[in-house]
Parts: C-alpha cells; sequence; structure tokens
C-alpha cells in the first residue's frame, strides 16, 4: 500500500510539469506554435508557415503523431546549435515514414532562436530533424530552410546537455530529451 502512494505522489508530482497551461506572446498562433517539454523545461517556437508550409505542415504531422516523445537533443554544440528530431533511431542517422520535404530556402539569416530543419547533403532531404540555432550561423543561411524561431525558452535551450568541447560530431553522451512535443492548440 505505501509502494502504491509512493508512486501516485510521484506522479501526481510529475503532471504539473507535462500539464502547464501554455502562455504565448500576442500575436502568436497556437495553430502555428510548437510546445516542447523537455528535461530541462519548456521551449516554444512558432512555425513559420510564411516561409516553409510544407516544412511546418510535416513538424505539426509528427508532433502530433506523437513521433518527437522522448527524442534525444542528439547533437549539441555550445555557441552553435541543438538538434533533435530523430524519433526512428535516436542518434541523427533516421527520419519519419513520410518522404523527404523540397525545400523552402528564404532569405532569413540563422540567428539565436531560429529553428531550421536538418538535412543531408541534398538540399531537398529534409524530413523529421530540427535545429535550434544559439549564436549568429550566418553560413546556413539560404542554404537549410527556417520553419521557426523560438518564442519562451531560450534559457531551456541553453541549459541542454552540450558535446565535450572540441567534439566535431557534436555528439552527446546521455543526452536531454524532448519529453513531449505538442501543437499549442491542441493541448487541453
Amino acid at each position: 500500500m505505501v509502494r502504491v502512494a509512493a508512486v501516485l505522489f510521484a506522479l501526481v508530482c510529475a503532471l504539473p510539469a507535462l500539464a502547464q497551461p501554455v502562455k504565448l506572446p500576442a500575436g502568436v498562433d497556437p495553430q502555428n506554435t510548437i510546445v516542447i517539454d523537455t528535461t530541462k523545461g519548456r521551449i516554444v517556437f512558432k512555425l513559420r508557415t510564411d516561409l516553409a508550409p510544407k516544412h511546418a505542415e510535416r513538424i505539426k504531422q509528427l508532433a502530433r503523431d506523437g513521433f518527437y516523445n522522448n527524442v534525444p537533443f542528439h547533437r549539441v554544440m555550445e555557441g552553435f546549435m541543438a538538434q533533435t528530431g530523430d524519433g526512428q533511431n535516436f542518434n541523427g542517422t533516421g527520419r519519419s515514414k513520410y518522404p523527404n520535404v523540397q525545400a523552402e530556402f528564404s532569405q532569413v539569416p540563422f540567428k539565436r532562436g531560429v529553428v531550421g530543419m536538418a538535412r543531408a547533403s541534398d538540399p531537398n532531404s529534409a524530413n523529421s530533424q530540427f535545429f535550434i540555432v544559439y549564436g549568429d550561423a550566418s553560413f546556413l543561411n539560404s542554404q537549410y530552410t527556417v520553419i521557426g524561431e523560438v518564442v519562451s525558452g531560450m534559457d531551456v535551450a541553453d541549459k541542454l546537455k552540450k558535446a565535450p568541447p572540441g567534439s566535431q560530431s557534436g555528439a552527446v553522451a546521455d543526452p536531454d530529451k524532448m519529453v513531449k512535443v505538442q501543437v499549442a492548440s491542441d493541448i487541453r
């Protein structure tokens, strides 16, 4: 009985972290906003449907499929970016069951808080993985699709476990995870 009570208590304590109401900045459309509850806290980003409508739809589809839940930030490089979205292999080599998305490049610069789609060498190979930029990454401009911008939680992104300094791959041992990813309008 004591064990059951302890488990119930632990669940009750954990639920508020995942059930926090979403307070969006004025003018942010909940239909096009992604809420990521991580092991470090909450990150919220607005999708740029004006720049990358196909990529935005893919991110929403995968969030609604539960594809991103419990997926690690497998590649995190200090001062550069945090990459996630491999719900297949969890190490950066996987993709979703859906076909790749054609590039939707824009003139929007990669700077702190911008969210971009990861891809292989083929510009039209973006599928499920995305990254959050920590600082100026202008060398990515017009080479990767900008899909959004963090509207709250960059302080949380900054706390994600990083790869060791000097790591070329940016691979993280025992990485932080996206515990739950949702479209803001779907949260009840």
